[in-house]
Order: structure tokens, then C-alpha cells, then sequence
């Protein structure tokens, strides 16, 4: 691997964007807040932070981010997006509010508010095969669920019913929980890797 010191951003219209960048850094990546499409172009690699992906949505068309966002995730830079970034990330949504409308780039179809309202988070381990042997503590708050996969999604990790909550395409990774609130960094080093080999 390279010695590289990777630069990343983190999509900074709204959101958990301090957490991401606090965990970026303490990896040794270079970290950049971004909020306009030439800030976007001094990047490697992208995460789009959890918060509301409907507001986050309207600020990205409201700042020219969109179709930046769009072709840069075409052109195969590395992105991670987390709750509402996996909402960002998907190609479709099943209960977006009217108007509502995605980055793309994630062939999965996500279901927003599956697990009810913010009195509805929770805690739980996770196995994530990819990241190693030790179970993953998830923290999932007002989350996503991807609700059906394109053959071309690896599924990282499921809740003990089946449901997908983590799913890696490409360059593209999501997780429906906030590994950045609990401590959990082994998802944004495999993010940093990516954006390394990219």
C-alpha cells in the first residue's frame, strides 16, 4: 500500500460532519470540509455524513453539489456514506419526502426512517466478515435499511433477521449505523484503503 497520505472530504452541508472528520484525521488522513464543487475537486475521496438526507439533499442542489457529487461518484472516486449518506448513495428510496432525490451510484433500494423515530435507536454487534473476527457495535439512530440489492452490492452485515445494514459496490461503501459516534473505525479505514488503491 501506499505511504500516500490520503485527502478526503467530508460533505459539509448538514450533518455529523465534526465526528467524521475527527475520525478521518486520527487515521492519518489528510481532511477537508466540503461544501463546493472546486473543494470537491482537491479530493480523493468523499463521505457523505449522517444526518437528514432530505435536508442535505436540498442543500447539495441549493450549493451546486449535486451534479458534482454525481459525476464525481461516476467517475469512481471513493465515497462513504453513513445513515443518511446511505440514503444519498442509493439509486432508489421507498419513502422519500415528494421531490426527494438521491446521488446515486449504490444499486440498492433504501427504506429512510426503518426503524421508526429517534425514541427507536439502538445499540447492537454486528459480524462484519470483511473488517476481521470482532463484531462490530453499532449505534443505529433514526436508520436506514436497504431493502433490496443489485447482484453487483457485496452485503457486509445484516441484523440477525437478514435485514442489510452495511453494503460495499465499487468504490462505494454505506453502512446504516454511525461507526464515527461509537468509536468504531475500522469502516472508515477500509474507506481510507479504497481511496488509497483508487
Amino acid at each position: 500500500m501506499s505511504t500516500h497520505r490520503p485527502h478526503v472530504g467530508v460533505l459539509a452541508l448538514q450533518g455529523d460532519v465534526r465526528e467524521h472528520a475527527r475520525v478521518l484525521s486520527g487515521l492519518g488522513a489528510e481532511v477537508s470540509l466540503v461544501r463546493r464543487p472546486v473543494e470537491l475537486a482537491a479530493v480523493d475521496g468523499l463521505v457523505v455524513p449522517g444526518g437528514e438526507s432530505s435536508v442535505i439533499d436540498k442543500l447539495s442542489r441549493a450549493f451546486g453539489m449535486r451534479e458534482p457529487v454525481r459525476d464525481a461518484i461516476a467517475a469512481g472516486m471513493p465515497v462513504y456514506g453513513t445513515c443518511a449518506g446511505m440514503i444519498l448513495l442509493a439509486d432508489r428510496i421507498t419513502d422519500g419526502i415528494e421531490g426527494q432525490q438521491t446521488f446515486g451510484g449504490l444499486d440498492v433500494t433504501v427504506r429512510r426512517n426503518a426503524f421508526g423515530s429517534q425514541v427507536d435507536s439502538f445499540e447492537t454487534d454486528l459480524a462484519v466478515p470483511a473488517l476481521g473476527a470482532e463484531p462490530v457495535h453499532a449505534v443505529f439512530i433514526r436508520a436506514p435499511l436497504v431493502e433490496e440489492a443489485g447482484p453487483g452490492v457485496e452485503r457486509l452485515a445484516q441484523l440477525d433477521d437478514g435485514r442489510i445494514v452495511a453494503v460495499r459496490q465499487g468504490s462505494l461503501l454505506a453502512t446504516a449505523f454511525h461507526p464515527e459516534v461509537s468509536g468504531e473505525h475500522r469502516f472508515h479505514r477500509l474507506f481510507l484503503e479504497t481511496v488509497q488503491r483508487a
